[in-house]
């Protein structure tokens, strides 16, 4: 099929390759100019594991381009995702002019037959508004379908999880756009759940908003854990056994991050509340995970008693391993408040460290984590990368100044680590305080 993909983030960029892959033709469009530019030039302006080489092999077979004309790729194209961004506003409603500015400008487009399909995370009853918008700016007597085809990649894990999906869900009005989709999508093999607009877009939310849900609950649990000296990752095996429950996103920590669950989350409690009901379990979920950055924060205050003028090593910037994504990263509002009670902060990630720069000052940027232990105080582990998994302990105890290891992600196998002659203390755990 020939297919337009306009906005070329995380999720548009990643569904324009991987549908390329499957042996379709692709326009990635987007408004920014110089991020069309460096793609015409093999730069691919985020990190995430096997995009670069899926791209480069599509651009070369001619099956994927990038331009910056939506009119051109409404012009050679039958279906057309929206996947521009909606972020959040102050009030945590998600902020959808990018929605309808791109759908008015695929009705000032069109010429013939087109389904438009909502691939960005939106609020239940935009595609309502899209449908709207397009007839409202439409030219002509043209007939069109919209449809909701949520997405489910998790950064890091995209291509696989396009690849891969557990389930993919179509939201339709027609038959005609319910056989379009089924067919795109009949290479994968796939479970298919195909509903109304409505559920499909409802589906979205209410997945993310539950395992961010599932996050807090487990990290409610290891405050429990520490009062009584239980151990929340033992805790969490037993109930994850459970096929009822299951053990993904059942690791206690410092709390979810990045672009989807806290975006996600505002928005579903934002739209529940226009509906007219209070949803009280998702405010505790959120209140929950910021409340694990200052729980987290306390343990560094017990550990070192006096802040001020403390060198604190911080491995890991990026909210999750395997992508540069820092937004709604705990580790930067760790480190800022760290900064403000006077520490000396110096830090390592893999991937993360151009994009922190940005959004940190006054923070030293180390060549690996070795450089991070030298003379700090403490280290901090605020990302669980597989690379840090692998570390010489016994050379980075000799680097420290003192060694104390505060793990806000349990990588580290706590009674190891003692053994080996470090104050570990972890979330949850039976080594979790500092006298312990």
């Amino acid at each position: 099929m020939n297919i337009a993909i306009i906005g070329s983030g995380y999720v548009g960029l990643v569904t324009g390759a991987c549908f390329a892959e499957l042996g379709n033709k692709v326009i990635c469009v987007d408004n920014d100019i110089k991020k069309i530019a460096e793609l015409n030039k093999g730069i691919i302006p985020i990190y995430e594991p096997g995009l670069e080489q899926l791209v480069a092999t599509n651009v070369k077979k001619k099956r994927i381009r990038f331009i910056s004309s939506i009119k051109e790729a409404v012009a050679s194209c039958e279906v057309i995702f929206i996947s521009v961004g909606t972020p959040s506003l102050d009030n945590g409603e998600a902020d959808l002019i990018g929605i309808e500015n791109v759908a008015r400008n695929i009705a000032m487009s069109m010429t013939d037959y087109r389904l438009i399909v909502e691939k960005s995370t939106v609020p239940v009853e935009t595609g309502k508004w899209v449908k709207h918008t397009i007839q409202t700016y439409i030219r002509h007597k043209i007939k069109f379908d919209v449809a909701s085809n949520p997405e489910f990649l998790r950064e890091g894990q995209a291509i696989n999880d396009f690849m891969h999906p557990d389930r993919i869900v179509i939201g339709v009005e027609s038959k005609k756009a319910k056989d379009i989709l089924v067919s795109l999508y009949e290479p994968l093999g796939a479970p298919l759940v195909i509903t109304d607009i409505k559920s499909a877009e409802l589906i979205k939310h209410a997945s993310n908003s539950f395992l961010a849900s599932k996050i807090s609950f487990i990290n409610a649990i290891s405050r429990i854990c520490e009062k009584v000296g239980a151990d929340v990752k033992e805790v969490a095996q037993g109930m994850g056994m459970d096929k009822r429950i299951g053990l993904g996103f059942l690791s206690a920590g410092i709390g979810y991050g990045g672009s989807c669950f806290p975006k996600d989350l505002d928005a579903f409690i934002n739209i529940s509340e226009k509906l007219g009901y209070s949803f009280e379990l998702l405010k505790a979920a959120k209140e929950i995970n910021q409340q694990q950055k200052f729980f987290f924060l306390n343990k560094i205050k017990d550990a070192l008693w006096i802040i001020k003028d403390k060198n604190i090593g911080v491995l890991g910037l990026s909210f999750k391993p395997n992508t540069d994504d820092i937004r709604n990263a705990p580790s930067i509002d760790i480190i800022r408040s760290l900064q403000m009670e006077g520490a000396r902060v110096k830090v390592y990630d893999p991937c993360a460290m151009e994009k922190a720069k940005a959004a940190l000052d006054k923070v030293k940027f180390c060549q690996d984590p070795y450089d991070v232990c030298r003379g700090s105080d403490c280290l901090l582990v605020l990302t669980e990368w597989d690379e840090f998994k692998e570390l010489d302990f016994l050379k980075m105890k000799k680097l420290l100044k003192r060694p104390l290891i505060i793990d806000g992600r349990n990588i580290y196998d706590a009674e190891k680590m003692k053994k080996i002659g470090f104050t570990y203390i972890g979330i949850g755990r039976r080594w979790s305080k500092a006298n312990a």
